[in-house]
C-alpha cells in the first residue's frame, strides 16, 4: 500500500497482569504490513512484569508507548480505552486485547484503504478465529457484512468483534467515547456509531480470540446478561427487532443460572451459533 500523508492508526490496548500473553499480542502488531501506527498500552496497575515487557519492546520500537494508569473506580475497561483514545495521534483507532492477536498481517492496510475510500463509513470490523490455550482452532466466525444487515441484527447480538474493529477517532470523541457499561461498552459505542455513519464487516478473519478458561464467572455472566437487556432496551427505538432481541437475550440470562457443568458442555456450541447466525 502506498502510504498517505497524515494517516496514522492508533492501536489501544488496555492490560492488567497478562505478561504471559502480552508479547504475543505486540508481535502481531509488529507483523502488520501497514506501518504508520502507534501502539498505546494502558496498564492499570499490573503487579507482574508487564512494564518490563512493554519497555523492552518500546526501546526497540518507539511507536510502542507504555502508559501506567491508576485503577479506575468504575468497573470494566471504558476509562482505560478512553484514556488511550484521548492521547492518540491517529486518524483511526484500532483495538486489540492483551491476550489475543491479529490473524491477518494486512488487517490495518485493508481497513485504512476502505475507510479512506468510503468516507460515509465510520466503523469497520471483520471475522475471528476462536482458539484454545494451545492456539488450536475451535471454530471460525464472521459477523454480518453489509450496513443494512448489521442494522437489522444490531440488537440481537454484538454486531462487531472488538479486536477486529477500526473506527474514526474524531467521530468517537464527538460521541463521548466508550460509556461506563461494565460488559458491553463496545456494543453501546457501535450502536451510537450507527446513528451517525455507516457500518461494515469484512468477510475475512482478522483476529485470533483465545478461549482458555478466562470466561466470566457465574455471577458476572448473570450481570452481563442483565446489562445486555438494559442496553437493547435503551436502543429499541433506534434499531429493529427489539422483541426478538429481548427474547434471545433473556434466554441467555436464564442460561447463566444453569449449573456450571452443563454450561461448560454447551457454551462453545452456543457461542458458535450466536456469533454465526445472530
Amino acid at each position: 500500500m502506498e502510504e498517505k500523508d497524515n494517516i496514522k492508526v492508533s492501536i489501544v490496548m488496555p492490560t492488567y497482569n497478562r505478561a504471559g500473553t502480552l508479547g504475543m499480542a505486540i508481535e502481531s502488531v509488529l507483523k502488520q504490513t501497514f506501518q504508520d501506527w502507534e501502539l498505546i498500552i494502558v496498564d492499570n496497575e499490573s503487579t507482574d512484569n508487564t512494564e518490563d515487557i512493554v519497555k523492552k519492546y518500546s526501546e526497540k520500537d518507539k511507536r510502542i508507548q507504555y502508559c501506567f494508569v491508576k485503577k479506575s473506580s468504575n468497573k470494566g475497561i471504558s476509562d482505560y480505552l478512553n484514556y488511550g483514545i484521548s492521547i492518540a495521534d491517529g486518524k483511526y483507532i484500532a483495538r486489540l486485547d492483551d491476550d489475543d492477536e491479529w490473524y491477518d498481517p494486512a488487517k490495518l492496510t485493508k481497513q485504512v484503504n476502505f475507510l479512506e475510500q468510503n468516507r460515509d463509513y465510520i466503523l469497520v470490523g471483520g471475522g475471528a478465529v476462536m482458539v484454545d490455550g494451545n492456539r488450536k482452532e475451535i471454530f471460525k466466525f464472521y459477523k454480518r457484512n453489509k450496513d443494512e444487515e448489521i442494522r437489522r441484527h444490531a440488537l440481537l447480538a454484538n454486531p462487531f468483534w472488538h479486536n477486529t474493529v477500526m473506527f474514526r477517532k474524531e467521530e468517537a470523541l464527538k460521541l463521548g467515547g466508550y460509556r461506563n457499561y461494565r460488559f458491553v461498552e463496545d456494543w453501546d459505542l457501535w450502536l451510537r456509531f450507527g446513528q451517525v455513519g455507516r457500518l461494515y464487516n469484512f468477510k475475512e478473519y482478522f483476529s485470533l480470540y483465545m478461549n482458555a478458561g478466562q470466561n466470566l464467572s457465574v455471577g458476572n455472566q448473570k450481570l452481563a446478561a442483565k446489562t445486555i437487556l438494559r442496553l437493547i432496551k435503551a436502543y429499541r427505538s433506534k434499531y429493529p427487532n427489539y422483541k426478538k432481541a429481548f427474547i434471545i437475550n433473556f434466554l441467555q440470562y436464564m442460561f447463566a443460572f444453569l449449573p456450571s457443568f452443563i454450561k461448560k458442555r454447551v457454551q462453545n456450541f452456543l457461542f458458535f451459533i450466536k456469533r454465526n447466525y445472530l
